[in-house]
């Protein structure tokens, strides 16, 4: 299962892309726009979730558009996960200690170029062919 160093080993692998920390939490940005970070549950998550809330700090993505979204959360519903908090807004939250190595460097890449400008993007996408 992934762990923070590999997000970290993933998203910082990925072209221009700088790692912050937002009150103590990391968070990675491409050309100054959020696609990952680490998302603590507040009070209302808690309450939202119930007994279904990790006990651990979820990873929040960037999906390209809410039926991705939708899409992440219908297919996985052990690893993928929101909160009130993030209704209408592309973002999904992940349960780090149940997702491969793999499908996170796939999730990653996916919200990286989500957000990326377009040129990096496709020079990105023309450089992996």
């Amino acid at each position: 299962m992934a762990s923070w160093d590999d997000v970290r080993r993933i998203a910082t692998a990925l072209p221009e892309v700088d790692e912050r920390d937002s009150e103590s939490h990391p968070q990675w940005r491409v050309k100054d726009k959020l696609f990952t970070w680490e998302r603590p549950l507040r009070p209302s998550d808690l309450a939202a979730l119930g007994d279904q809330a990790p006990a651990d700090p979820p990873l929040a993505v960037r999906a390209p558009d809410l039926g991705a979204k939708a899409a992440l959360l219908a297919d996985d519903a052990d690893v993928y996960f929101t909160t009130p908090h993030f209704d209408n807004y592309p973002i999904v939250l992940v349960r780090l200690d149940r997702i491969d190595v793999v499908e996170l460097r796939e999730l990653l890449t996916e919200a990286w170029l989500a957000r990326a400008p377009k040129r990096l993007a496709r020079a990105f996408l023309e450089s992996a062919d």
